[in-house]
């Protein structure tokens, strides 16, 4: 398999994750109909991607390649017949949710090297692709979005440390392939042990307690 078609699967894999995530939490969080239910598990699937993408100056890989929306669309149809058998199971929902967040962190970094733009901004755009989608699907739910929630359990943080990773190690000249493997995987690890101990940011001087 080439490192191309394997950077390919993993971004795939983190849109049928993430669409699982979105339909599941829109299905949880208010009350929605088949409609809802696809909209915003496409919507938190390909979301990020998009916005890195325009922000890249390239069509959104979504409007290119078929797969994109067609595994998101799998991933909500999912959840949507398998809502009653899925609905008492936080834990399973919370990594589907983490290994969205881990996939797309190293993907939106790979492809902003990709397309030439600095180590610091790829970082960036590697972070907004992964906490991007659930972001509208959070405002789309009216509901404060997870990244800037003060009890996220370090949302934002696993994204930036993932994308950081694959930064450092493409630039060093590392091969990407793998680099993405451990990037998703040190992300991942840093999620699911915030969710574990329940770690969260620090608050700023003087805030109220939590």
């Amino acid at each position: 398999m080439s490192t191309q078609t394997f950077l390919l699967v993993l971004d795939l894999l983190g849109v049928f994750a993430f669409a699982l995530d979105g339909a599941l939490t829109a299905i949880r969080r208010a009350r929605v109909d088949i409609v809802g239910v696809m909209s915003l598990g496409v919507v938190t699937a390909i979301g990020g991607g998009i916005i890195r993408d325009v922000l890249l100056g390239v069509t959104p890989a979504t409007f290119q390649d078929w797969r994109y929306l067609v595994t998101a669309l799998m991933g909500a149809t999912v959840a949507y017949f398998l809502s009653w058998w899925l609905h008492h199971l936080n834990k399973p929902i919370l990594l589907f949710d983490a290994a969205g967040l881990s996939l797309f962190a190293v993907i939106g970094a790979t492809r902003a090297l990709e397309l030439g733009v600095g180590p610091l901004q790829a970082t960036i755009l590697g972070a907004l692709t992964a906490v991007g989608g659930g972001t509208i699907r959070d405002v789309l739910l009216t509901r404060i979005p997870t990244v800037l929630s003060a009890d996220s359990r370090l949302y934002a943080i696993p994204a930036v440390l993932g994308a950081g990773f694959v930064v450092v190690m493409s630039v060093a000249g590392f091969a990407a392939g793998w680099v993405a493997v451990v990037g998703a995987a040190t992300c991942f690890t840093v999620r699911v042990l915030a969710l574990r101990y329940r770690w969260n940011a620090p608050l700023p001087p003087g805030a109220p307690p939590r």
